[in-house]
């Protein structure tokens, strides 16, 4: 299973590439921080980048690169969500990442990698509260996952382990719908054919968002 802590320094070490990177072998450097020491999450390539347009083929993952002065510090932590920065390349990120409350999967008990959602700003590239989730296996090819928030439902298109949002003019409303939410619930379905609901609680995340947008300013 891959740690929180590592996860982030794969994240913000493949910073611009849409898609998460498999780098089993990397190592897992300890986040610098003042506060709570959380562990690190695939980084999607260093916060995945979006789609040119709607429908557009996504990038091909690149090659991970070097952590270098990548490590994420943590500026705080706002109930399950952890709010952060890096510099990957010279280049400030911010971003909150959390972990769901609860995974489950369809057959039961099917192994898989953690998953986590993580919800990007990265002003070089003025690419603002990008979300993203690491799902934690292979997704079956042409399939879609979800998230859901009360009663709203975003559709979400998938690449290796990742899901981004199908229609990028959605994503403004489902980060309010995440700020306002309780929870989200994440679906998707394996390369297996394992179906997966993952639920990941909403409080603190708005709190996390504005604590980034404030960092991200400087």
């Amino acid at each position: 299973m891959m740690s929180l802590q590592r996860a982030m320094v794969i994240l913000v070490a493949v910073l611009p590439v849409v898609g998460f990177a498999n780098v089993a072998s990397a190592q897992t450097p300890q986040p610098k921080s003042s506060q709570t020491t959380p562990a690190a999450k695939p980084a999607p390539k260093a916060a995945p980048a979006k789609p040119a347009a709607k429908g557009a083929a996504p990038a091909k993952p690149a090659a991970p690169a070097a952590a270098g002065n990548a490590e994420p510090s943590l500026i705080g932590q706002f109930g399950t969500w952890g709010a952060y920065t890096a510099t990957p390349n010279g280049k400030k990120v911010c971003f909150a990442l959390a972990k769901p409350s609860s995974s489950k999967t369809n057959p039961p008990n099917r192994p898989r990698d953690a998953s986590y959602a993580f919800i990007s700003t990265r002003p070089a590239e003025k690419v603002t509260n990008e979300v993203s989730i690491m799902i934690g296996y292979s997704v079956k090819p042409g399939s879609e996952g979800s998230v859901e928030i009360g009663g709203a439902r975003f559709a979400m298109y998938s690449q290796g382990d990742g899901l981004w949002i199908k229609n990028a003019a959605e994503e403004d409303r489902l980060v309010d719908a995440l700020r306002k939410g309780s929870d989200a619930i994440v679906k998707g379905v394996s390369a297996k054919g394992t179906e997966t609901t993952d639920t990941f609680p909403l409080k603190g995340l708005a709190q996390a968002l504005d604590k980034l947008a404030q960092e991200c300013r400087r």
